[in-house]
């Protein structure tokens, strides 16, 4: 299982690094910004600390801006990889920036058809947003299960990147799953049982609990992919929501 920390504070990603090295790291220009930080240095900071893949959010709305930021960040250091968020825009920079040969991440994604645009639009990573589904009376690490399925059925190299993490026991799931697993700073204290994080359980407090069984309810069109079958969305343009 890959761990990624998802933050722009130097201290906490060299604080995670020292302890277990981190497989990279995920931010964005909020969480730049409350740091008072440069948001392109902050960027080259984190990968000369980190060995591995940087998401560096794109700040632009629209596809053609998009691109243009990918192009610059990926400039900075070999690491960076590009978020992008999925909407319409978001998908179609996607595939213009995978054709250049730069790596995407494609973050705010809360179904499993949602996965299936990025993947067939050359997603490296998709980040699916599993505690904010918690939220709204969902079980979000079934998504995982149905985006695992589909990519599984289909051949996709895009990787599961679980965002939103919000307890041990999506942690447990998502490496039940062979999913990446991403940590806000409070989590990632969690899994490495730090004394400060008191109002989070801790691991040792689940282990005993057995895994809940995932009862998956989908669409039609989830059903289809879920079996293998080819699915044919016609008019999908006008019905895709954004996040």
């Amino acid at each position: 299982m890959k761990i990624f920390l998802d933050t722009a504070n130097l201290s906490e990603i060299k604080r995670a690094n020292d302890w277990l090295a981190l497989d990279g790291v995920t931010t964005n220009p909020s969480l730049i910004m409350k740091e008072g930080r440069d948001y392109k240095e902050t960027l080259k900071e984190i990968c000369n600390i980190v060995d591995g893949p940087v998401s560096a959010e794109t700040i632009s709305p629209d596809a053609v801006g998009m691109v243009k930021d990918g192009k610059e960040f990926v400039k900075l250091h070999k690491n960076i990889i590009i978020k992008v968020p999925l909407t319409p825009e978001g998908i179609k920079a996607c595939r213009i920036l995978t054709d250049n040969k730069i790596r995407v991440n494609v973050t705010l994604c809360f179904s499993a058809n949602q996965a299936l645009l990025a993947a067939k639009a050359g997603a490296y990573i998709i980040s699916p947003f599993v505690g904010r589904l918690d939220d709204i009376g969902q079980t979000g690490m079934d998504l995982i299960d149905e985006i695992k399925e589909i990519y599984t059925n289909y051949g996709f190299k895009t990787q599961i990147l679980v965002a939103s993490i919000r307890s041990p026991i999506h942690v447990k799931d998502a490496a039940l799953l062979g999913a990446l697993g991403l940590f806000a700073w409070g989590h990632w204290l969690t899994l490495a049982g730090a004394a400060e994080t008191s109002k989070y359980h801790d691991l040792s407090s689940v282990m005993t609990m057995p895994r809940r069984a995932h009862f998956v309810i989908v669409s039609q069109l989830t059903r289809l992919i879920l079996t293998g079958m080819p699915a044919l969305v016609a008019h999908a343009s006008h019905r895709w929501q954004s996040c």
